[in-house]
């Protein structure tokens, strides 16, 4: 089963919109993502990221959704709340 994870985009590099890359905040763990499918996104939105690929864009409510399903399936025992 794949998955999509909700992360905050932190900063985003690239004019080139293929190469478009950024920092995202998974709820302390930053990842490099790829931005090319999201050409609207900003710094600070929320984005589904799918094998270290932004897929869509997503609003803070639904990313806060996402994290507290995946916290009651366990697999965030760790993980408090969503980055402010």
């Amino acid at each position: 089963m794949c998955l999509a994870v909700p992360g905050r985009i932190l900063s985003i590099e690239g004019d080139d919109p293929v190469l478009r890359a950024g920092r995202v905040d998974f709820a302390g763990i930053v990842k490099r993502v790829n931005l090319s499918y999201v050409p609207e996104a900003s710094v600070g939105d929320y984005v589904l990221v799918h094998v270290g690929f932004a897929i869509s864009t997503v609003d803070e409510a639904e990313a806060r959704q996402v994290f507290a399903y995946l916290k009651e399936m366990g697999d965030l025992a760790e993980i408090e709340e969503v980055p402010s």
